[in-house]
C-alpha cells in the first residue's frame, strides 16, 4: 500500500514542478513573448514586505557600498546590504511604524562634522527617521514630525534634495492622503546644534489628481528638477530648489503609458544633462523609459521611448547609480523592489542594452 501512496506522492510533485516551471517562464514573459529582464542577483528576504530602495556610495571604497532598503510593515525595518545582496544584520535598524521609503543625502554638516544620511518615512508615527550612514546610528532625537496641523499625517514617499550650490539638503515629502494642490511638503535639513536633525518647513507644492495616493519621489540634483509618480494619473515635474520661488508644474506625462499604476522613479545620468528617467508599470512587471533632458525642442517634454520587462513583480520602488561598483557593474547599477520580500540588482549595461537596441529599431522604421 505504501508503494502507491509514494507513488502518487511522486506524481503529486512533478505535476507540481512542472506547474511551478510553467509559472516562472509565464512570469519572466511580457505579452509580446519577449522575455523579462533577469538580475544579476536577488537579495536575502526581509521579514515582512520590501517596498524602496536606496543606494549609498561608499566614497572610500566603492566595492563597501550599501543598498539601504524599507520593509513595510508596523514593527518593520531599514534594512541594509552589500553588493551581493546580503544582509548585514548588525546595521539593520528595527522596530520602525511601518517604514515606507527611504532616500539617501551626503555630508550634512552636525557639530560642523560632515554626515552622510538615510532618511525614511515613519507612516504610521506622522515622522521621518534620520540615520547616519554607514553606521546606521539614529541623529533624530527619537523622530522627527511632518505634515503638523494637518487632518492627513501619514508620510509615504521621499526624495532629499542636495543643492549642488552649497550642499544644503532639503526633503520633499507625501503622505497618504491629501489636498489637490500643495500635495507635497518640503523641509530643510539643519544642525539642531545638539548633535540632532532638524526639519524646518520652507515650501508647499505640488498637484495632485485624487484618484489614488503620490508614494514615490525622485530628484535630479545635477539638473534641479523632482518628479513624482500621481498613481494613476501621470507624473509630474517641479522644481526641486526651494529658493526659485517658482511652483509651476514644468510637465505632466505617462499618461495612458501604464497598465494602471506608476510608481518607483529613478534617474539615471548619461552625462551632465543628459539620461534616463525609469519609472516602474507596477501591473505590468516592466520599466518604462523617458529621456532625461526631454525632447530635442522642450526638456519638459518626456515621451515614451522604451518599455523593459523585467522580473521584479509589482515593483513600488527602485534606485540606479551610474558609478562603477565593479565588475558586475562597472557602468552602474538598478535596484528594484519586487514582491517576495527581495529586492533585484541588475547591471546597468543590460538595461542599456535594451534601450539602445529599441532606438536603433525605432530610427530604422523612421
Amino acid at each position: 500500500m505504501s508503494k502507491y501512496i509514494n507513488l502518487a506522492v511522486a506524481i503529486s510533485l512533478i505535476l507540481l514542478s512542472c506547474q511551478a516551471q510553467s509559472q516562472e517562464k509565464k512570469r519572466i514573459t511580457d505579452s509580446a513573448g519577449k522575455a523579462a529582464l533577469k538580475p544579476i542577483l536577488i537579495t536575502e528576504e526581509t521579514r515582512f514586505d520590501t517596498d524602496d530602495p536606496a543606494i549609498w556610495i561608499n566614497s572610500e571604497d566603492v566595492s563597501k557600498s550599501l543598498i539601504i532598503g524599507t520593509d513595510k510593515q508596523t514593527d518593520g525595518a531599514l534594512y541594509v546590504y552589500n553588493l551581493h545582496g546580503k544582509i548585514i544584520a548588525d546595521k539593520v535598524v528595527t522596530g520602525l511604524k511601518r517604514p515606507n521609503n527611504v532616500d539617501v543625502a551626503y555630508g550634512l554638516k552636525l557639530n560642523n562634522t560632515p554626515l552622510d544620511i538615510a532618511v525614511v518615512t515613519e507612516r504610521e508615527s506622522g515622522r521621518i527617521r534620520v540615520f547616519t550612514l554607514p553606521d546606521m546610528k539614529a541623529i533624530d532625537n527619537g523622530g522627527i514630525e511632518v505634515f503638523v496641523g494637518e487632518s492627513s499625517r501619514k508620510p509615504m514617499g521621499i526624495a532629499l534634495y542636495q543643492r549642488p550650490s552649497d550642499n544644503e539638503i532639503f526633503a520633499i515629502i507625501s503622505r497618504k492622503e491629501g489636498p489637490e494642490t500643495n500635495y507635497l511638503w518640503q523641509y530643510h535639513l539643519q544642525d539642531a546644534g545638539n548633535g540632532t536633525v532638524k526639519a524646518q518647513l520652507i515650501r508647499k507644492f505640488g498637484k495632485f489628481s485624487g484618484r489614488k495616493e503620490i508614494e514615490s519621489i525622485a530628484v535630479d540634483d545635477a539638473l534641479g528638477y523632482v518628479y513624482y509618480s500621481d498613481e494613476g494619473a501621470g507624473i509630474r515635474k517641479y522644481y526641486a530648489d526651494p529658493a526659485k520661488n517658482d511652483n509651476r508644474e514644468l510637465a505632466f506625462f505617462g499618461s495612458g503609458d501604464f497598465k494602471k499604476d506608476m510608481e518607483g522613479i529613478s534617474v539615471y545620468a548619461t552625462t551632465d544633462a543628459t539620461g534616463y528617467i525609469l519609472i516602474s508599470n507596477q501591473q505590468s512587471n516592466s520599466f518604462m523609459v523617458y529621456k532625461r533632458e526631454g525632447d530635442a525642442k522642450n526638456p519638459h517634454s518626456h515621451t515614451l521611448i522604451a518599455e523593459i520587462p523585467m522580473s521584479t513583480l509589482a515593483s513600488d520602488g527602485s534606485e540606479v547609480t551610474n558609478i562603477n561598483l565593479g565588475p558586475k557593474f562597472p557602468k552602474g547599477l538598478f535596484v528594484a523592489m519586487s514582491e517576495g520580500k527581495v529586492f533585484h540588482y541588475y547591471d546597468w549595461r543590460d538595461i542599456d542594452a535594451i534601450i539602445k537596441r529599441v532606438l536603433k529599431t525605432q530610427v530604422a522604421h523612421n
